[in-house]
Order: structure tokens, then sequence, then C-alpha cells
């Protein structure tokens, strides 16, 4: 049901890639139940953890593709970029994730079919290096290998970029992900949707609808942006009974929860649903819960198609349920002939 998958994720600190997690990603030993063609892995030998489990699955799937999404602080990304350490640091993105030379020893120059950048997020003074970075990128990548792919991670809204050219960044890239979610949270002082398509409030934190419109306004080609949903949500207690629990003041409830633990709670409190919105949330009288279902998340593939937008962005796999219940929403509405 996948085109591609984004692996989160590889580090950026110290001025070059890295794996963020060694043992994980290529020491792990996965049993025979857990591996991805059914055969254990042996201790001796020295490809083994998540990566090589990602080899697997693409020698099943030879048509899916996998990016590295590189993740990081702030700070380090403005480092990186900075003009005498960016050649540097792409060089080492490129040897070490595309030309596979993830460790001595061990070799997969096919793993990753490109890139995925996730700064978050450049200040006005990074804009310049922000784009020399993806130029860099961009140019490095097609000289090893045309069609590997460049992609972005981006907030709700173009102007959370100050100074940074959103008409020359949908350019170089192929991919533009918006994070079309956390709209409201655990920081928020009372209630509200995590991810709604819409909202007619101008005051409100933002919709779907807002940020496709705003990239669009800001030149990113159509076709490159891809619509963000969580595969999670956010919940608050202590919400007074007003208006189904919806815009009132609550006490937050820490971290989100995967939307295999909220369709739990399903069977013990009331589904709303917002009508312009289409987002769906839960309240039992005290405790109030955010999230995408398979019904909200129809609508904003059938938005997708109408807008011709270049998709949806899934955060994250594993928080669906074990039979990817949103997955096969999403995956059906946006193919409706299947």
């Amino acid at each position: 049901m996948l085109d591609q998958i984004n692996y989160a994720q590889g580090f950026v600190t110290n001025g070059r890639c890295s794996i963020a997690d060694p043992n994980a990603d290529l020491h792990y030993t996965f049993t025979a139940a857990d591996s991805v063609n059914g055969k254990p892995d042996a201790r001796t030998q020295s490809f083994r953890g998540n990566l090589h489990q990602l080899v697997e699955l693409k020698r099943r799937y030879p048509r899916l593709k996998i990016l590295i999404s590189l993740e990081g602080k702030g700070a380090d990304f403005a480092q990186d970029a900075q003009p005498e350490n960016r050649q540097a640091f792409i060089d080492s993105c490129v040897d070490l994730f595309l030309k596979g030379n993830l460790a001595r020893g061990i070799s997969a120059p096919r793993l990753f079919d490109g890139i995925d950048v996730d700064w978050e997020y450049p200040h006005a003074e990074d804009a310049a290096n922000f784009l020399a970075l993806l130029t860099g990128l961009r140019r490095q990548m097609d000289a090893l290998r045309p069609g590997l792919i460049l992609s972005v991670a981006t907030g709700p809204n173009p102007h959370t970029y100050e100074g940074t050219d959103m008409r020359a960044v949908g350019r170089i890239v192929d991919q533009v992900g918006l994070m079309t979610y956390d709209f409201a949270g655990p920081w928020s002082d009372t209630t509200g949707f995590v991810a709604p398509l819409a909202s007619d409030l101008p005051d409100e934190p933002g919709s779907v609808e807002r940020s496709v419109t705003s990239y669009r306004a800001a030149g990113v080609p159509t076709a490159k942006l891809l619509i963000g949903i969580p595969f999670y949500g956010y919940g608050w207690h202590q919400v007074p009974e007003v208006a189904n629990g919806l815009n009132q003041e609550g006490t937050a409830i820490h971290g989100d929860r995967p939307y295999s633990y909220i369709q739990t709670l399903a069977a013990d409190s009331i589904v709303y649903r917002d009508p312009l919105s289409k987002a769906p949330w839960l309240f039992d009288g005290d405790t109030f819960w955010t999230f995408d279902d398979p019904a909200s998340i129809r609508a904003k593939a059938s938005y997708a198609r109408d807008q011709h937008v270049g998709g949806l962005m899934l955060w994250e796999l594993s928080e669906d349920t074990t039979e990817a219940t949103l997955l096969e929403a999403a995956h059906k509405a946006l193919c409706p002939c299947l």
C-alpha cells in the first residue's frame, strides 16, 4: 500500500551525517518471526538490524522507495549548512546513505532512494544556507544517480521559513511533506483538533486547506505537496460537559497516544465529528481525544485528489493498528479504483 518509506532517522551532528542508533540499525539480531523474509539473522553476519531488514523489504517489494530522513536539532543543521562546513556535510550524507558505506565491512549502495531533510526550522539568517544546502544535495545526488529523490519536511505554514524563497525550494526538491498536524495538543489550554481538514474561524491555529493554499501561493508546485496525516492523537481530561468538550479548557494529557490505543477507547466514549473539518473526537464527559480516523482520512484523500496534490504523508506507521486500519483507509481512498 506504500509508494515510499522515509526511515527515521539519520543524525546530523558534528558536521556530518551518521547512523542514529548503530545497535538498532546495524547490529540488532532479528528472529525469524520478526524478520521480513521469515529467516533469522545469524549473529555471525556483519549486517543486521533495521537497515538490513529494509534491504530485505526492498527485495520483496522492488518498486518501494526508501528515503533516509535526516533529523536533528535546528542548531546542528544551521552549523552544518554554513559555507565552510556544507560540502563536507553533504559528502558525508551521500557517502553514508546513498553510496551505502554504512560501517566498516557493511555496504548497501542501493538501499536508500533519496534523502528527506527535516530541518525544524531554519531562521531568517539561515535562509540562504538552507537553500544552498538543498542545492548542493540536489547537484550531488543527480551526479551520483539520476532519479534519486530529495524531499523536505516542512511546517504547516511557509511563513515559518522567514526569508526562504519557497518557490526556489519547490524547484529544487521532488517532494514537500507538509506537517499538517499538531494544530492543537498538550501545549494548548483548550481542547481542539490535531489536524482539521478545514476551518472557517480566522483565529484558529490552521488547517490542511490553509496549508496547501499557503504553499501554493508561495510558489511550490501543487503536485509536489504531500498532506501530512497523524496516526496519533492528543487528550485532555477534566474537560467540562459543554459543547461535547470541544474548545473547552482542560488539563492536557502528557504526550501523544497512537491511534491503536485511541481506537480502543471508542467503545466507552461517544465519537463526534465536525461537519466542516471532518475531524472526529471522543468525549466521555471528562476526557477529550482528538485524532484522525478512517472517515477523516478519506475526506483528506478526496481533497488531495481534487486539488491534484502529490499524495499523503503519514506519521507514523507503527502507531496504526496491527490491521493497518488507517493506512488501508488512505490507500483505498487515494486509489478508489482498487
